[in-house]
Formats: structure tokens, C-alpha cells, sequence
């Protein structure tokens, strides 16, 4: 503790001399529509108030923010001109001291409906934009995002793809940060999956894919974050929408749900609340061989089904209120819960030298409940853009699950069983989390920009397996498979980050985040401790370089952690079938990863991103397979490194004003070292291709057409080597009513070819499965938006949590 509370001193004490720096006079603002959308590249001119004669000026950048340097004293006004806009002149303002600065916050043009009202201007929003931080992917709006789900448009993002049991991966890589509004989800791998699951995709604006964070976000995250920006109201008064939707897949899917803001004087209120009732279903055949000591095999083949209904209830609800033009306040609250129910039939065959066949019957409910809740505030604290954030965050989940497991084993071609089995467990599981951060941000002159912050959290799980074996009706606790786990962990950080435009081709951000970690996991059942404290530093370093109006460049290293999810800490042993379990690792270890990135940026338009990463300790699934008992268990354990390089070309295509085409390509290699209990040295390595290719078209009757193909070729991931999957989809969406009323249709997987193929050896024994999640199916959705009042642009929040991320995880 005293080693953190150094560094969060050494920190502030390094930066107070740039807080305190002078900064040059600046004449400030943004040029907006009456929409409060940004107008980029308009000419801002200063003029002699009395002579209106131009002084100086400057061109608002893509954004429309402007900066002027502070003319001599004197009394001034400013004017806009923008193409297809009316002139915009300011009231008249002093210049009284050579220091003199002033912030005109947003200025509103109004567009000129003379000239607009010549032409229809019909165009389609692109897809997929890169920015010089991250790739956003747009959701709001389109065909596809009618009737999904957030996590079905999650998965058709460039980049990115997601394992057979939830967990997330970005260009190849494990580990990512999943961020909803700025805020951690608090959620991975199979939660984290129910909830974007639950989460309709009508609810989505876009979503944002950072490689490479600054040293502001939370150094979790290996391969980076993905930040889930959901939509807020748009208009004052009140506005909002209402929808529902039905899906078949072989199952029958139904979703509903409302929105609505409200905004009046100083209150900017909104609420979102659905209600969903989802059927999955898995086809599954598993194929496993065991190598014994004398050369001799034994078969252990497996079919399945699995069935999940889910009701899923959930409420967003929230309120800004400013206190003034530059201090506001805030509260808000997530509230989700599901009740679940799943069966999970399974035959296999037992085959050494000796046939047994073994019917089993596995059935799972369950509830889950998450709430999150943050107290945050935001203030300007002069005119020159020194900013203060706070934010208060509390997060508690709690899930109760009832599984019962009836195995029937049978010597064929015998039909009456040799024995059944019975067994039964009760897995309850809270969490608490605390956490509070601080950010400040000051501008040190006309170039350079200062961040400080910092951030403490704390987590306790509490996690109890209960087992019994059923004999007569008469339940009897089994010690061997029970366990309570307890894990504690608090995090201590503090980072600063500098901006600065050195010149006019070269530019930089520079950052260190320290945070030092405490945590303590307890099986009190086993007796058994884990204490750890560690110190790390996270140094980034972003450069830019403009070698041309059509051409820049970007260089980008940072460092980031990936600590195990608390599951995965627990040393409990999960039934799953009379031959298969999983396994917790209490010596499990954080893995690091250092990451480059170049980026080439050809006219706006065009980007390759070139990366490098070498992960040590890595984190992956382990397979275990005992011939003496034909068992597998698997377990996470840390695999000795991890090295990937990748390259992904962004190029949209705009064949017309209403066809356009993203294009996204992803080639990777990655190289996966791991040493055996035995010491032998297993090296995993491919050359992987991700591609995918979305078309929107703008057709006749105000039709909107989008279908996208995506094709993954052959990959590796930790010790398993997964097969080439491709799917297509497709999508319709038409509007009525001045846009008020949208109808969608759109087909998934049209020809059922997303199937998982994944298979792995070790020391000679085999565990390949190849499993189809029922993504194939059709959806219909109608939505009616309703609005009424000025348009306004809400203000956007960006904090970050970063512990709920693992408290999920398989």
C-alpha cells in the first residue's frame, strides 16, 4: 500500500509544474446543426466589430471545433460560413488583455433550405469508419440491427471473433475489455455473452474496437477494448420508441421493448426497458482418444442436444442534471435478470475392447441478477478546457443454479441398464464490487493537453458449490465435489497521459498507469490460500505522423494485464458428465501482453494496421485426458507465451450514391508455446485469414437492402486448432409514417454453414467436437418512434470500471 500511495505522489508531483503552466490567449467553440451534429470544415472568421474587417480566422476541423489564437485587444465578432448553411455571426465580445481566452461552446447553424431544397441529397452512412484510436463500427439505424441481438452484431464486427464458450477475442487475440457506454460490463465469457444476448440491437449507436488504449482506460484488457456505445435520446421534450419482434430458428424467439427520454431545462432523463423470451439450441458430436501406457486406445464417442429457454427481463434508467453551463451531476442504473431453464441430452459409447453405452439427462435452472449503479459528475473548471471528472460505481450479482444429473449406463445390445446414477448440486454465487475514480484534464497552451487520474476498486466474490448423490430419494452431501470459495481483490491506480502537437506533421501521446494489486482467494472447504500483491506500470505511446493531406501514419506500443476471471481462481471441480469435468486453477497467473501497431491512413478512406504482440503466461484451456479413468478434465493454466502478428485492411467501396460496400480483411499469424508436465515443448502455429464484406443498398420504395458474407479461415487458439467457418446474412428494412414506423426482415446464417469444428492432441490423445449453435433462423421486427420537442445533442459520459469483466469465464 505504501508502494502505491509513492506512486500516485511521484505522479502528481511530476505533472504539478505543467498544471501550473501558462497557457495562450485561445478563442474556442464547435460548429453544430440544430441537431446538435458536428459541421466539419467551416471557415471561422474573427472581424473588427465596428469595420467588420476579417482579422484572422481558422477552419473547424471534422468535428467542427475551432481554435484561434487571441487577436490584440479590441471588440470583435465572429463569423461562420458553411456550404449549405446561413451565415452564423456572434454577439459582439471584448479582448481586454493579451491573455484573454473565451469559449463560445456550440454554435448552431442553420441550414439553408433555399439552396438544400433544389436536390434530394439520398446517401447511406458507412458501416465501418476508422478513427486515429479505434475502429467504429455503426449500428443505429440499419436492417440487421432490427431484431438482433447486441451479441449477434458483435460478431460480425471486423476482427472480431468468439469462442465456443463465450470468451471474446479481437484480431486473434483473448482477453478483451467489454465496456458499455465507457463503463466495464463487468461480465465475460458465458455471462457476458446472456447479456448482450438480452441486450436488443435496436438499443445499439455503435461500437468502438480499440487495439491499443491509452494509459486512461484500465490496463485490463490484453488485446484491447470493445466499447458498446448504446443510444440516448436525441430531442427535448419527450421521445422514445417502442418495439417488438419474433425469431424462428426451429424455435420461437420473442422480443419487446420501449425507450424513452426526456429533457427539460436543466433534467436530461432517459429509461430503456425490455422484455425478452429466447430459445437456443446446440447440436454437438465429441470424438476423444485415450492413449494408454501400452499403446492401446480407447473411443469415447458422444452426441447431444442442448436446449436454453431464457426470460430476460432488464431496465436502464438515468438522469443528468446541470447545475450550471459547466458543472453537472448525475445517477443511473442497470437492472438485469433472467431466470433460465436448460436440458442437455447426451448418448455415448465407450469403446475398449468392450462396448458400454451411457444415456444421460441433464437439467439446469437458474437465476441471474446484475445491478449496476453510478453517481458521476462532470465540470469544466475555466474556459480553456480543464475538466473534472468523478465517478462512484457499486455492482452487485448474485445467480442461484439447480442442476440434477440422471445417468443410465447399459452393456450393449442390452436395453435395460446395468446402473443408474443420480446426481444433484446447488451452485449459489454473489459478488460486490466498489469502485471510485477521478479524472482531471488541462490544457498546457495551444498544443499540449495533461490527464491525470485515479482509480481504487474493490471485489468480493463468493462462490459455494453444493453436491449430493441420490440414492432411494434420499440425498447425501458429497465432500469430495463440494467447495466454498472466497476471493478478495483491491486495485489501486494512478496514470498521467500528455498530448502534444509537436508540429504541423507530428504529434504524440505519451502515458505511464501504475496499479497495484491485492487479493486473497480462500477455499474454505479445502483449506487451501492464495495470497498476492504485485506493482506494475503500463507505459503507451502513441505517435502520429502527417506525411501528407492524403497520407498519415501512426505508431502505437502500450502494455496492458489480463488477471484471471475469479472463476477460474476457484479450485472446484464442475460435473459436466460421468467422463468430463472442469476444473478451477488457484495458482493461475495474470498474463502481460506488449503490443505494436502501425497504421496507414490513405485519403480518410483506406487503413492498414499492422500489429505485433508477444502475451507471456498466457491464459488458455488445458485438456486433460486420464486413460486409466477415460476422464477429461479441462482447466485454464497459464501457456509459457503467446506471439501474433496481424495485419487488417480497411477499404470501403462506394460503387453509387445507394450502394455502398465495407470491406474488412484480417491476416494473422500466431505462435503458441506451451511446456508439458514432462517437459516437452508443444509449439502451435498458423496462418489465419478473418474477412468480411457488408453491402447496403438503397432500393426503390424507400427500401434498404444489407447483406454481408464474412469467412474465417483455420486458426489456432491456445493449444486447439479450430476449422475455416464462412456464413452469409442478410437483411430488409422498410419505413413508414415519415420514418416513425420501420418494418425488418433479415435471415442469419442462411445456409446453416457456421458450424464449430474444434480439435486438439495431446501426448497422443485426441478431443475434437464439432457443435452448431443454432444460428441459422429469421427474424421480423417493428418499431414505432415517437418524438416531440428541439433537437439536442445529450452529452456523453466516458468511464471506465474494469473488475466485472471476470467475473464470468469458462
Amino acid at each position: 500500500m505504501k508502494k502505491m500511495y509513492l506512486i500516485v505522489a511521484l505522479l502528481f508531483m511530476c505533472c504539478s509544474s505543467f498544471v501550473n503552466a501558462q497557457t495562450e490567449g485561445m478563442l474556442r467553440g464547435q460548429v453544430v446543426e440544430e441537431s446538435g451534429q458536428a459541421v466539419g470544415f467551416t471557415n471561422v472568421a474573427v472581424l473588427e466589430a465596428t469595420t467588420e474587417k476579417v482579422v484572422t480566422g481558422a477552419i473547424a476541423d471534422m468535428d467542427g471545433v475551432f481554435q484561434i489564437k487571441t487577436p490584440a485587444k479590441g471588440t470583435y465578432k465572429l463569423k461562420v460560413n458553411g456550404l449549405g448553411y446561413l451565415t452564423f455571426i456572434s454577439p459582439v465580445f471584448e479582448v481586454n488583455s493579451p491573455g484573454f481566452s473565451k469559449d463560445f461552446g456550440r454554435l448552431q447553424v442553420k441550414p439553408d433550405t433555399k439552396t438544400l431544397s433544389e436536390v434530394e441529397v439520398v446517401t447511406l452512412r458507412p458501416t465501418v469508419t476508422t478513427e486515429p484510436d479505434k475502429m467504429v463500427v455503426s449500428v443505429e439505424n440499419t436492417a440487421m440491427a432490427e431484431g438482433n441481438t447486441a451479441y449477434d452484431v458483435l460478431t460480425k464486427s471486423p476482427g472480431v471473433w468468439v469462442d465456443q464458450d463465450g470468451n471474446i477475442q479481437l484480431n486473434g487475440k483473448g482477453g478483451v475489455q467489454v465496456m458499455l457506454n465507457g463503463r466495464r460490463s463487468y461480465l465475460s465469457g458465458k455471462e457476458l455473452q446472456s447479456l448482450l444476448q438480452s441486450m436488443s440491437a435496436e438499443n445499439l449507436k455503435n461500437l468502438e474496437l480499440i487495439t491499443n488504449p491509452s494509459a486512461r482506460y484500465d490496463a485490463e484488457g490484453a488485446s484491447g477494448i470493445i466499447n458498446i456505445n448504446l443510444k440516448k435520446g436525441q430531442d427535448s421534450g419527450m421521445n422514445g420508441s417502442v418495439y417488438a419482434g419474433y425469431q424462428y430458428n426451429s424455435l420461437s424467439t420473442y422480443t419487446s421493448g420501449a425507450e424513452i427520454s426526456h429533457k427539460k431545462g436543466k433534467f436530461n432523463s432517459f429509461g430503456s426497458v425490455n422484455l425478452n423470451s429466447r430459445k437456443r439450441y446446440r447440436d454437438m458430436e465429441m470424438d476423444r482418444v485415450f492413449l494408454g501406457k501400452d499403446g492401446s486406445a480407447t473411443e469415447f464417442d458422444q452426441t447431444g442436444y442442448e436446449q436454453n429457454e431464457r426470460v430476460d427481463p432488464s431496465l436502464r434508467i438515468g438522469t443528468d442534471y446541470d447545475l450550471n453551463d459547466r458543472h453537472s451531476v448525475g445517477v443511473m442504473a442497470n437492472l438485469y435478470y433472467n431466470s433460465n431453464s436448460m436440458s442437455f441430452d447426451t448418448e455415448s459409447y465407450l469403446r475398449n475392447g468392450k462396448t458400454q453405452f451411457i444415456d444421460a439427462k441433464n437439467r439446469n435452472e437458474g437465476t441471474y441478477a446484475n445491478g449496476t449503479f453510478n453517481l458521476h459528475y462532470v465540470g469544466k473548471l475555466d474556459t480553456t478546457g480543464t475538466t473534472l471528472s468523478a465517478d462512484l460505481d457499486y455492482v452487485h450479482i448474485g445467480s442461484e443454479d439447480e442442476a440434477s444429473f440422471y445417468n443410465m449406463y447399459f452393456t450393449p445390445p442390452a436395453t435395460t441398464p446395468d446402473s443408474v446414477e443420480l446426481l444433484r448440486n446447488d451452485n449459489p454465487t454473489k459478488y460486490d464490487i466498489f469502485s471510485a475514480k477521478v479524472d482531471f484534464t488541462k490544457k498546457l497552451g495551444k498544443k499540449t493537453s495533461l490527464e491525470l487520474g485515479a482509480k481504487a476498486s474493490h471485489v468480493k466474490s463468493d462462490n459455494e458449490l453444493r453436491f449430493y448423490e441420490v440414492q432411494d430419494e434420499r440425498e447425501m452431501f458429497d465432500t469430495k465435489r463440494s467447495n466454498h470459495f472466497v476471493y478478495t481483490e483491491d486495485i489501486y491506480a494512478a496514470y498521467v497521459s500528455l498530448n502534444a502537437t509537436l508540429s504541423d506533421t507530428w504529434s504524440l501521446q505519451a502515458g505511464l498507469r501504475a496499479e497495484q494489486t491485492e487479493s486473497s482467494g480462500n477455499s474454505l472447504t479445502k483449506k487451501v490460500k492464495t495470497d498476492r500483491s504485485y506493482l506494475d506500470f503500463f507505459p503507451t505511446l502513441f505517435v502520429q505522423q502527417k506525411v501528407s493531406d492524403n497520407y498519415q501514419i501512426g505508431y502505437k506500443y502500450s502494455r496492458r494485464i489480463n488477471r484471471p476471471y475469479y472463476e477460474n481462481l476457484n479450485p472446484f471441480i464442475f460435473y459436466l458428465d460421468p467422463y468430463t469435468y472442469a476444473q478451477g486453477n488457484p495458482l493461475l497467473k495474470p498474463q502481460y501482453i506488449n503490443s505494436f501497431e502501425m497504421t496507414h491512413t490513405l485519403k480518410q478512406t483506406y487503413n492498414l494496421v499492422l500489429g505485433y504482440a508477444v502475451t507471456q503466461d498466457y491464459i488458455g484451456e488445458i485438456p486433460e485426458q486420464d486413460p486409466e479413468t477415460n476422464t477429461t478434465v479441462f482447466q485454464q493454466r497459464n501457456i509459457n507465451d503467446l506471439k501474433s502478428a496481424t495485419a487488417t485492411l480497411v477499404a470501403p467501396v462506394k460503387v453509387s450514391e445507394k450502394w455502398e460496400i465495407s470491406n474488412n480483411v484480417t491476416g494473422m499469424y500466431q505462435e503458441y508455446t506451451n511446456i508439458t508436465k514432462d517437459q516437452q515443448v508443444i509449439v502451435k502455429d498458423q496462418l489465419s485469414l478473418i474477412a468480411n464484406t457488408n453491402h447496403t443498398l438503397l432500393l426503390p420504395k424507400g427500401i434498404r437492402l444489407e447483406a454481408g458474407a464474412n469467412y474465417q479461415s483455420a486458426v489456432v487458439y491456445g493449444l486447439y486448432n479450430v476449422e475455416p467457418q464462412w456464413w452469409l446474412d442478410a437483411g430488409l428494412k422498410r419505413s413508414f409514417m415519415d420514418d416513425k414506423l420501420s418494418l425488418a426482415l433479415n435471415v442469419s446464417d442462411i445456409f446453416k454453414s457456421r458450424v464449430l469444428k474444434v480439435d486438439t492432441e495431446l501426448n497422443g490423445n485426441i478431443n475434437a467436437i464439432e457443435q452448431y449453435q443454432g444460428q441459422r433462423g429469421v427474424r421480423l421486427n417493428l418499431r414505432y418512434r415517437f418524438s416531440k420537442g428541439t433537437k439536442f445533442e445529450a452529452r456523453k459520459r466516458n468511464t471506465n470500471l474494469d473488475e466485472l469483466n471476470r467475473t464470468g469465464g469458462n
